[in-house]
């Protein structure tokens, strides 16, 4: 066997070895998918049954001077939590969260205001770290299958910074950066503002509208009920985008490995076809000198 095929026959081993890494996370992230997105759904009943009770609090309470729903006279710095990835061969999913980020960042300056950057997942804090940007808080380890007390963690530590009394701790808006997931073709990186509250309605199929609108008892008393509700609502909120971030996440690998893998396919094929040529070119050099040599003999018996 010549150099050439021996390189090429190197080259086609660790090819297919990378083959087989890479087919392997695309089965695991698909299997994830599913479940990723089975928890979205699982999460819908409760966000839509506490909305629906936030929204019937703020209207009951339109009057109500809330710290979590009233807007600042003027804001002057801003939390931004950016949710990536933990773990990496998920493409350019990291990447175009950051990207919004820095789009948001950049308004934020332009209004300012100063942003605050709490980041979790370890591709972002990598990210910050090498280019010295400064961040608040960083947690990591959860991107792949996010709690709920995960979240509500997340989520206490942004409304302590909301109403927090010491001007170099208080935040006057919060927003949160990260990837909704749409499709297992599609998932777009988003910045929605969480504070102040807005409360908006979940996605639902579309159902005829009742007659009559649920009417609510609050016990002991609506100020009461708002003051436990809205926490929980901007909780329960925070969780939903870490589990649709999840299940982008995992959606963004399978489409990256599913591509890495059809990309080493078609390099063992091009190996092969090289080294097929280079095996076809070492035999041809062979029959030459065979006859070459085949003739001399005969022109020397000759003589």
């Amino acid at each position: 066997m010549g150099a050439k095929q021996r390189e090429y026959r190197g080259r086609i081993r660790s090819t297919s070895s990378m083959k087989k890494i890479f087919s392997a996370r695309e089965l695991i992230a698909t299997s994830r998918i599913a479940k990723a997105r089975a928890r979205v759904h699982a999460s819908e009943p409760y966000a839509t049954a506490i909305t629906k009770a936030a929204s019937a609090l703020a209207s009951h309470k339109r009057e109500m001077d809330h710290p979590l729903l009233t807007e600042r006279e003027r804001v002057t710095r801003a939390a931004v939590l950016i949710l990536t990835s933990d773990a990496g061969m998920a493409g350019a999913y990291s990447a175009n969260v950051l990207r919004t980020s820095d789009q948001l960042i950049e308004w934020l300056r332009e209004r300012d205001v100063e942003p605050a950057v709490y980041m979790s997942g370890r591709k972002g804090a990598a990210f910050y770290r090498f280019r010295r940007r400064p961040t608040v808080r960083e947690w990591s380890g959860f991107s792949e299958e996010p709690r709920f007390d995960q979240a509500n963690e997340i989520g206490d530590v942004l409304i302590d910074a909301f109403l927090s009394e010491d001007p170099a701790e208080r935040v006057d808006e919060i927003h949160v950066v990260y990837t909704k997931f749409i499709s297992m073709v599609r998932q777009e990186p988003i910045a929605v503002r969480m504070l102040p509250l807005e409360v908006v309605e979940t996605d639902e199929p579309a159902v005829p509208k009742p007659q009559l609108l649920p009417l609510y008892e609050f016990e002991p008393n609506p100020d009461e009920a708002l003051e436990r509700l809205l926490p929980r609502y901007i909780n329960s909120r925070l969780f939903n985008a870490y589990l649709q971030a999840a299940a982008s996440e995992h959606a963004a690998r399978q489409r990256a490995m599913k591509s890495a893998s059809d990309n080493a396919e078609e390099l063992i094929n091009k190996y092969t076809r090289l080294a097929n040529q280079a095996r076809q070119a070492e035999i041809t050099q062979e029959i030459s000198e065979i006859v070459g040599g085949a003739d001399a003999l005969a022109a020397t018996g000759t003589d």
